[in-house]
């Protein structure tokens, strides 16, 4: 083992071990919880005009709307364990991003229950016809994310050994996954600071930038990008073609989830679910080209 090869793996293990996933997970509940509180104190201490702020942000008008907050805290602790699973399983790696976009609809639909107005023209109310799209996404993606996991399995099953090549891919995908824990959390960092500060300022939260696409825009972005570099460094260990169009796919599948940042209400879910749809396609159709294999 080279020394380069030697140092990534210690800086590996010092990242991404179970015991320091579990002590990153024990942090981000407590600062979960801690959210979770400062937040709705700061919504009673508005209602009893003991504070006062400037902004007007919905997440300061409900208390509902304070399980936000905590949700923020668990999808940026989701987002580590994207990176935690990176150089273990490609298809692992996919399930992590489905199951971001699917808690980011969940958090969504926190904040928007200020937003209800519950009558008889429900489907007449923009705002409840949005909690209405996510409602049902948020289920549909649920069931999804189930079959894909299961059509991961089903992948993991055939696999037997793993060859010298496959060793020298995941050693690079360690050294991306290393390289992105500094950018991530370094994003996230900027983002909720630059998110305290727009709420304690002048400028209405909503009009600086939409809520719900803070740091996840640029996250999937940068995870695009990675994809990117996953795929052309597999060609050096692969020139199987359904290999290649599962991982192409797997691509395509986090861009379509990267545009759903750009639009709003019905087409933003949409895209989602056709994204996910995609990725469940690609899997299904490459365990049935691997079994093909397998019999012949």
């Amino acid at each position: 083992m080279s020394v380069q090869t030697n140092l990534v793996s210690r800086l590996f293990e010092q990242f991404f071990s179970d015991k320091t996933r579990k002590k990153i997970e024990n942090t981000f509940l407590v600062l979960a919880l801690l959210s979770f509180f400062i937040h709705l104190a700061l919504i009673y201490l508005l209602k009893l005009d003991v504070i006062t702020l400037s902004s007007n942000s919905e997440l300061l008008s409900n208390p509902i709307s304070a399980i936000y907050t905590p949700f923020s805290f668990i999808l940026i602790y989701e987002v580590y364990l994207l990176i935690f699973h990176l150089p273990r399983s490609f298809t692992t790696y996919l399930t992590k991003q489905y199951e971001i976009i699917t808690l980011i609809i969940i958090r969504r639909l926190f904040k928007d229950f200020s937003n209800i107005e519950l009558s008889s023209n429900w489907f007449a109310i923009k705002a409840d016809l949005e909690f209405t799209y996510d409602l049902i996404a948020s289920i549909l993606l649920y069931f999804l994310i189930y079959l894909f996991i299961k059509q991961t399995y089903k992948m993991k099953k055939n696999i037997s050994t793993i060859e010298p090549s496959i060793q020298r891919f995941i050693q690079k995908k360690k050294v991306i996954a290393l390289v992105l824990v500094p950018v991530f959390f370094s994003l996230a960092i900027y983002t909720f600071g630059s998110w305290c500060m727009t709420i304690f300022s002048e400028s209405n939260m909503e009009s600086y930038v939409g809520v719900n696409n803070l740091f996840f825009d640029e996250f999937f972005t940068v995870l695009i990008l990675v994809d990117v570099i996953l795929l052309l460094i597999s060609f050096f260990y692969t020139d199987q073609f359904y290999k290649i169009i599962r991982n192409s796919g797997f691509i395509i599948s986090t861009i379509l989830l990267r545009m759903s940042f750009g639009v709003s209400g019905l087409l933003s879910t949409v895209l989602i679910l056709v994204a996910v749809l995609f990725g469940l396609a690609i899997i299904t159709i490459h365990n049935k080209y691997e079994k093909n294999l397998d019999l012949s």
